[in-house]
């Protein structure tokens, strides 16, 4: 009875469901090559090559159903060193991707109920809720979510991670492996920094190795590496485009297509995704295709995006011609690129993940999001103050200020949260913005 179990799972994540995303894919395709289901008044239709990474999407979790049957599974945080575990073969999932993609389908807030049932606090980030609920409760839109074998965080987006995988351990009873990357207060990190971090990974390999059966070749981490810095070279290529007036996608297009960066970096598929995407964005910058089909103001987003408005966000904004041009959140996973090394594989990651944004000051995000104004034209700033996002959402209030008098650029401070739609007041939301749209109009 399990080897027909093993070969009718099998035949489902190998052959039966890719086969069924395949013919969804070509269907999608047809019909946004027909110009039908898209309908919007002010904003252009979605990227032809956004099914192709739902595609992706769809495989990736698939193929997580039946992982444990014969592969070792690795759950880890969004800005750990994801290139050691290609290289050792783990089937990698990260909680707070699998928290958004709940967020989008507007089930987070019944799993964040499950975990707040169990004691915790709405204070929690609502993606270590969402997940939390979903562990304790079983439920989740992805189908089935492999049980891991190794935990692997990183706490250079959070100190919450710290704690949230902690949890994990203790209640799934798995070994976690904790790299502590120090908070970056000036510019460069102090090279005691960099060797401190350099270390942690290094001996984190035999623990890897371990669990996965299998030893760390050199090769194997250089080619994952390469593929990584290709792969975020392509996606920063992408949003710089957005310098170009209309700006060809939105930051809302980069929302929904950034999780191949985030879940699958490393991986041959990726590259090839974004270098399909990059051709179609200077395809519309060519015939004069904008995201939004009237721009007149470009905006800047800070901060997570607001999962379960993607689409009410961008419309509200497109009636006012505001387009979301450029974004602190999505500009993260491009604008380390140059410091991945694959010939010096555990230095540069030593490096590269030492500089997250959340990883530094504000000043810096501050800097960065001046640099932003000017090289994308910007006309105002949208600043999600996040309500269960803290290290995101600190030092707005002075952001705010700071941009209007330096800049003379306007910035708006948006209350609500990424994933609890608790948080959000659809009436305030949409009046704020309307009263801001018409401050840029003047």
């Amino acid at each position: 009875m399990k080897a027909l179990g093993d070969l009718r799972d099998y035949a489902v994540a190998r052959v039966v469901g890719p086969a069924a995303l395949r013919v969804q894919r070509w269907g999608n395709q047809w019909r946004a090559w027909r110009g039908s289901g898209w309908e919007s008044a002010y904003l252009a239709p979605p990227l032809g090559v956004a099914v192709r990474g739902k595609e992706m999407v769809a495989r990736h979790w698939l193929a997580g159903r039946y992982a444990n049957r014969d592969r070792k599974v690795a759950w880890i945080t969004s800005a750990a060193p994801v290139e050691l575990l290609h290289a050792l073969g783990f089937f990698i999932v990260y909680p707070e991707n699998h928290g958004a993609i709940c967020g989008a389908a507007r089930v987070a807030v019944d799993l964040s109920c499950e975990a707040e049932n169990a004691g915790y606090s709405r204070d929690l980030c609502s993606y270590a809720r969402t997940d939390l609920g979903s562990l304790f409760s079983g439920r989740t839109p992805v189908g089935r979510l492999p049980m891991p074998d190794l935990l692997f965080a990183c706490t250079n987006i959070c100190q919450t991670v710290l704690f949230w995988y902690r949890v994990l351990a203790h209640q799934l009873r798995v070994p976690l492996v904790l790299i502590d990357t120090p908070f970056v207060y000036f510019e460069t990190a102090p090279e005691h920094a960099v060797a401190y971090v350099q270390r942690q990974i290094e001996t984190s390999v035999p623990v890897l190795e371990k669990i996965a059966g299998r030893s760390l070749g050199m090769a194997k981490l250089k080619e994952t590496g390469t593929l990584s810095r290709e792969a975020a070279h392509l996606w920063m290529e992408i949003m710089q485009r957005n310098a170009h007036q209309p700006a060809p996608i939105s930051v809302v297009d980069q929302f929904t297509l950034m999780a191949p960066v985030v879940e699958m970096r490393g991986e041959p598929a990726t590259v090839d995704f974004y270098a399909a995407m990059l051709r179609e964005v200077d395809g519309r910058i060519a015939e004069g295709v904008g995201a939004v089909k009237d721009e007149r103001h470009r905006l800047l987003w800070d901060n997570l995006p607001i999962w379960y408005r993607l689409k009410d966000v961008a419309e509200m904004l497109g009636a006012g011609g505001a387009a979301l041009v450029a974004s602190t959140y999505t500009n993260a996973w491009g604008e380390l690129a140059d410091l991945i090394d694959p010939e010096e594989p555990f230095e540069s990651m030593a490096r590269t993940y030492l500089y997250p944004i959340l990883n530094r000051g504000t000043g810096h995000k501050l800097k960065t999001m001046r640099r932003m104004i000017d090289q994308y034209s910007l006309d105002g700033v949208l600043l999600h103050s996040d309500r269960s996002c803290k290290p995101y959402s600190i030092g707005q209030l002075d952001q705010r200020d700071r941009l209007a008098r330096e800049t003379g650029v306007p910035a708006l401070l948006l209350e609500a949260d990424h994933n609890d739609s608790r948080c959000y007041s659809e009436a305030q939301v949409a009046n704020r913005v309307a009263a801001f749209i018409e401050t840029l109009e003047r």
